[in-house]
């Protein structure tokens, strides 16, 4: 029953947030109309100051970078219904900036920096349209890696049974960072596994956001973990009513780290859908990576950063943590992250998303759970469509929340009219979020970036830039693609009135 309650999860918070509105909205009218019978003529002042408050916020938020459309829809709220708007603003407007303290991550080493300025000049001579993405990243403080070998999974499957195996071979320390922990079939394998390591001494932390597993992991569960001597931290914890209203800020990264040299990431949590050990909504189908040498500082960097951000201890120094010696591969890979501490105009993953958009020349795929993009990357994928690219976007047929897949489709019209082609994932819910372009390089995300609200959320990934797992992605997303359904332009013009209203709905309360 807990896990059930879990998985639902989402859809009561939906429907609470919708309920919650509307009972704003009443209660304003409500104030409105007391407030026309007791003060009478001097009604229109009050309902001048309002709109007053209404005007400033929106000016307000308009000097801060929260993207044209949700700028759009916060001002004719606030303009047109002034008080209902003030109200919805004070719990779900971006007002508040983060929710943690400011705290620098782990320092990289001076040779770090030469080092990846280096391989860069290397990416250049071989493959130069990427170089250009590793130099916008790097900008923002993320390090090229070479001597990295990467495995890539297509499902969760496949991705457990290797992080099972691992996890019993782990002899110093395993970092886990998931945006829902569930208990059941998988976690009945997985915990045995950490409570023997413990035993033996491993230091074990484990970081969840507290919304996302409110209902799928149990107070007794928490406290067993932490008298087996695992270190448990939950992400903003939804202890309040506000808390399950606001459903931003949230840690949406996947991170598992063992002794150093292993990390993982992509889109795949710690439950039994992931695994595809429950089908609810057909078969779930997911993308991860194992990153095995010095590429792996790159995503236990991130973890250690957050987990310190939190208030959590390190038993060792950082370097205790770094890779232990290199490993062959071939190509170069970039772990990035992104945050609601991001600074002023820099959203890591969307700028990332629409260098890749318009640096690539044959072909773009890209899956995501969920589309909802910003305006800008909206215009660049018609724009490289229109300029020749094959550019095709698969998205899941059976979704956990019809109204996000819903809302996907207020976007589709401008692109499918420009030449993109869009897909629906039939056998069950399409949750992996991937980018392939041109053959040469791939994102792996644990959240889909091409969601312009993204910047709100802790979120993970890497790029790989000219290395064989580029290819096996490229295969998946080709074997993928024969299962997915194509929307026609002409059959989508088709669709009733009623959806298009929803569509456009949706889409304007998207913030």
């Amino acid at each position: 029953m807990t896990i059930k309650q879990g998985e639902h999860r989402g859809h009561a918070t939906a429907a609470l947030k919708a309920a919650f509105a509307a009972l704003l909205v009443l209660a304003a009218a409500g104030i409105l109309v007391l407030l026309s019978v007791l003060m009478g003529r001097y009604v229109t002042l009050a309902l001048l100051l309002f709109t007053l408050a209404g005007l400033i916020t929106a000016l307000r938020l308009g000097r801060r970078d929260v993207g044209a459309g949700c700028l759009w829809t916060w001002t004719v709220l606030l303009l047109a219904l002034p008080l209902a708007g003030l109200a919805l603003y004070f719990f779900w407007g971006p007002w508040r900036k983060t929710a943690l303290p400011p705290s620098a991550p782990p320092p990289h080493k001076d040779y770090e920096y030469t080092r990846s300025a280096d391989y860069i000049k290397r990416l250049e001579e071989g493959f130069p349209t990427w170089s250009r993405t590793a130099r916008l990243l790097l900008k923002g403080d993320w390090m090229v890696y070479k001597n990295t070998a990467v495995t890539y999974f297509p499902d969760g499957d496949a991705y457990f049974a290797d992080v099972q195996e691992r996890l019993e071979r782990a002899e110093h320390f395993i970092f886990i960072e998931y945006s829902r922990l569930s208990e059941g079939r998988l976690w009945d394998r997985i915990f045995p596994i950490l409570r023997n390591r413990a035993a033996q001494g491993v230091e074990i932390k484990f970081l969840f956001d507290g919304m996302y597993s409110a209902g799928c992991l149990s107070p007794s569960m928490i406290a067993a973990m932490r008298q087996c001597g695992m270190e448990v931290m939950a992400y903003r914890p939804a202890g309040s009513f506000a808390d399950r209203l606001r459903r931003d800020r949230r840690d949406r990264r996947c991170i598992l780290v063992i002794d150093a040299d292993c990390a993982y990431t992509g889109a795949a949590s710690l439950t039994d859908a992931c695994a595809n050990l429950v089908r609810r909504h057909g078969r779930w189908k997911d993308g991860a990576v194992l990153l095995e040498g010095e590429g792996a500082w790159g995503l236990t960097r991130q973890f250690l950063h957050l987990w310190e951000q939190l208030g959590g201890r390190l038993g060792n120094e950082y370097d205790y943590y770094r890779p232990h010696g290199p490993v062959k591969g071939e190509g170069w890979c970039q772990p990035f992250g992104d945050s609601p501490d991001h600074p002023a105009g820099r959203r890591t993953a969307e700028d990332l998303c629409l260098q890749a958009v318009a640096a690539a020349k044959q072909f773009l795929y890209l899956t995501a759970p969920d589309f909802a993009p910003g305006d800008s990357l909206l215009r660049a994928l018609a724009v490289a469509a229109d300029s020749g690219v094959d550019v095709r976007i698969m998205l899941p047929g059976n979704p956990v929340q019809k109204s996000g897949q819903i809302r996907s489709g207020a976007f589709f019209a401008p692109l499918l009219e420009r030449g993109v082609r869009i897909y629906t994932y039939t056998p069950g819910y399409l949750h992996s979020s991937l980018l392939v372009a041109d053959g040469e390089m791939a994102v792996v995300c644990s959240a889909n970036p091409a969601d312009e609200l993204q910047g709100r959320h802790h979120l993970c990934g890497t790029v790989l830039y000219g290395m064989s797992a580029v290819e096996h992605i490229l295969r998946d997303l080709q074997v993928t693609l024969e299962q997915c359904r194509e929307i026609r332009p002409d059959q989508w013009h088709k669709r009733g009135i009623f959806r298009r209203w929803a569509e456009s709905i949706l889409r304007f309360f998207h913030i």
